[in-house]
C-alpha cells in the first residue's frame, strides 16, 4: 500500500517542502530509503525498527519497504523524518486510509524507546507550513513552544510514537495546543555587567550610548587595563529589548542552528556574541556543505564583540565588509545560494600597538616603528570606514578609581536609548528598517537636513581628514542619532560637531 506524509527540509534558516512516500508490498524483502538521504537518515531504519519493536507489534516481516524522500534532487539531512516515516509505515502496513495528514506537516526524531525527541528549525518549518496553506503541524512536545509562536495553524505536540498511532486508530485523539505562553514571558533585565560598575570613562560611555541609540558600529582603542573589554561587555545592559518581529527573526536563526534553549521558546534579549580571535571565516560568517549560521548571524539584531580586533586573521576580518554594509550574508554552494540575516552592531576593541602602550602618558612603548605600522595595518581602510565611532579609551586616574561619587546605572542609560529608538521607529514607520544606522542615501536626503554652519564644518572635516564618501554619510547618520537623543527633530551644528569627535582616532 502507498502512503504519503508531508514534512520539510531545513535549508539555511528557511524550510522547503519534502514529501515522504512509503510503499510496503509483498515483493523482495528489504528496507530502503532513497531521495538523497544523509547518514543520519539512513540510520533511521534501525531507530524505527527498534522503536517499533519496543512500542508496537507486528513488524512487516517478509515485505519490501521503500521510502522515497521527494524531491529526489534535494539533499536531506538530520533525524527529523523519523516520526513521519514510522507513521507512514504503520499506515501502509495496516492499510489504514486517513485524510488527517493530507494538510499537515510532521517532523520528529525517534528514540529507541519510541520517545519523540526535539529537532532543529521547528519555527522555520511552522512558518513555512502556515504560509503554504497547511492546517496542522505535528512536532515533538519539546518543540511546541516555538511552534506556538506562529498563528493560523493547529499545533500538535507529540511525546511518543504510541501517541500518534492511538490518534490515527481512534483510541485517543490528540487535541491542538495553540496557546502561546512565550509572548507573555518576562524579559530579564539582570546583567552581569553594568555601567555603574565602571568608574570614569564618561566620554567613552557617551559614545557607547550614541552607538546603542542608533545601532552604530564602534571601535575602542586603548592601553591594556583601561577598561575596553568591560565597557564593551556592558553594552547589552543599555540596549532595548527585542520587539516582536525582531524576536521572531532571532529565534528563527537560533532554532535553525540548534541553539535555542529548551525552556526558552522565544529570545527576547538582544544577542551578544564574542568569538575568539582564532575563529575562522566560516565560523564567523557561516558555511559548511549545507551552510549553517555563523557568529554574525547569531549576533543578528544584537552585538558582535571582537576583542583584540587586529589579532583576527585579515581574511576573516575582510569577510565582514559586505555584511556590515548589507545586513545579510550570502553563501554560495553547489546545492544553491543561502542568505542569512546579519544586521548586527559591531563593537571592536584593540590595543594601539603590540605592547599596547604607544601614546600612553605613563608607560613607554617598546615597539619599533615598523612593528606599530604593521600591527595597525592589519585592519584595512575599507573595514575601518564602515565603523562609525572611533574612540580612544584613556587610562583611569587613581582619584576616579577611589571616588565614591554615585555612577549612572545602565537602567537610566537604557531608558534614554529606548526613547531614541522609539523616535527612529516612528520616523521609519512603514519602511523595512527602524534605526538610523540602516538608512540609505535616499533616507539621509529626506531625514537629515543640515544647517549651513554644520555643512561648512563637514566640508572642513572632509577636506582636512580626507574622509571618504562613506565616512561622510556615516557622520551624518551619527548626527541624526545624536539629535534624536536630544529630542530634536532637526540636526544642529552641535550634533555634527559631536559626531566628528568620534572620528578623531586615526592611526592609519
Amino acid at each position: 500500500m502507498f502512503i504519503q506524509i508531508h514534512s520539510a527540509a531545513l535549508l539555511g534558516i528557511d524550510a522547503q517542502p519534502v514529501r515522504i512516500e512509503i510503499d510496503i508490498s509483498k515483493s523482495w524483502p528489504g528496507f530502503q530509503i532513497v531521495g538523497l538521504p544523509d547518514v543520519a537518515i539512513q540510520e533511521a531504519k534501525e531507530r524505527i525498527r527498534v522503536a517499533w519493536k519496543n512500542t508496537l507489534s507486528d513488524w512487516p516481516f517478509g515485505k519490501g519497504i521503500t521510502i522515497n524522500l521527494a524531491p529526489a534532487d534535494l539533499r536531506k539531512e538530520g533525524a527529523l523524518y523519523d516520526l513521519p516515516m514510522a507513521l507512514g509505515m504503520y499506515l501502509a502496513h495496516k492499510e489504514i486510509l486517513t485524510t488527517d495528514f493530507d494538510h499537515a506537516v510532521m517532523v520528529g526524531e525517534l528514540a529507541l524507546d519510541g520517545t519523540v525527541r526535539r529537532v532543529n528549525g521547528v519555527l522555520s518549518i511552522t512558518l513555512y507550513a502556515a504560509a503554504n496553506g497547511y492546517t496542522s503541524i505535528f512536532v515533538p512536545a519539546e518543540n511546541i513552544g516555538e511552534a506556538q509562536l506562529v498563528k493560523g495553524i493547529n499545533i500538535y505536540g507529540i511525546k511518543n510514537l504510541c501517541q500518534i498511532i492511538d490518534h490515527v486508530t481512534g483510541e485517543a485523539f490528540l487535541q491542538p495546543n495553540n496557546e502561546s505562553y512565550a509572548e507573555q514571558s518576562k524579559i530579564s533585565l539582570n546583567y552581569d555587567n553594568d555601567m555603574s560598575f565602571i568608574k570614569g570613562q564618561e566620554f567613552v560611555k557617551r559614545g557607547l550610548e550614541v552607538a546603542a541609540s542608533g545601532a552604530h558600529n564602534i571601535l575602542l582603542s586603548g592601553s591594556p587595563g583601561s577598561g575596553k573589554t568591560l565597557l564593551a561587555r556592558s553594552m547589552p545592559s543599555i540596549l532595548p529589548p527585542l520587539n516582536q518581529n525582531e524576536a521572531l527573526e532571532v529565534t528563527k536563526i537560533y532554532s535553525a542552528a540548534g541553539l535555542l534553549p529548551t525552556n526558552t521558546p522565544i529570545i527576547r534579549e538582544r544577542p551578544f556574541r564574542s568569538p575568539h580571535h582564532s575563529a575562522s571565516s566560516v565560523a564567523l560568517v557561516g558555511g559548511g556543505n549545507i551552510p549553517r549560521p555563523g557568529e554574525i548571524s547569531l549576533a543578528h539584531r544584537g552585538v558582535l564583540f571582537l576583542d583584540e580586533f587586529p589579532e583576527f586573521p585579515r581574511f576573516t576580518l575582510e569577510s565582514l565588509r559586505q555584511p556590515l554594509e548589507d545586513g545579510e550574508v550570502t553563501i554560495a554552494r553547489a546545492q544553491g545560494t543561502f542568505t542569512f540575516p546579519a544586521r548586527f552592531m559591531l563593537v571592536a576593541s584593540q590595543n594601539p600597538c603590540p605592547c599596547g602602550f604607544v601614546g600612553d602618558p605613563e608607560r613607554e612603548c617598546i615597539c619599533a616603528p615598523f612593528m606599530i605600522t604593521k600591527y595597525q595595518k592589519r585592519i584595512s581602510g575599507p573595514l575601518l570606514d564602515r565603523i562609525d565611532l572611533h574612540i580612544t579609551v584613556p587610562r583611569v586616574q587613581f582619584e576616579k578609581l577611589n571616588s565614591e561619587v554615585p555612577i549612572e546605572s545602565s537602567e537610566k542609560i537604557r531608558n534614554r536609548v529606548i526613547e531614541a529608538r522609539e523616535r527612529q521607529a516612528l520616523r521609519f514607520q512603514g519602511l523595512r528598517f527602524g534605526t538610523n544606522a540602516e538608512m540609505k542615501n535616499r533616507e539621509i536626503k529626506l531625514y537629515c537636513k543640515l544647517p549651513d554652519k554644520a555643512v561648512d564644518l563637514l566640508r572642513q572635516a572632509v577636506t582636512k581628514l580626507h574622509l571618504s564618501a562613506r565616512s561622510y554619510y556615516r557622520i551624518i547618520k551619527l548626527s541624526r542619532t545624536i539629535a534624536d537623543m536630544s529630542s530634536n527633530e532637526n540636526i544642529m551644528f552641535d550634533h555634527v560637531a559631536e559626531a566628528l569627535q568620534y572620528r578623531g582616532m586615526s592611526n592609519y
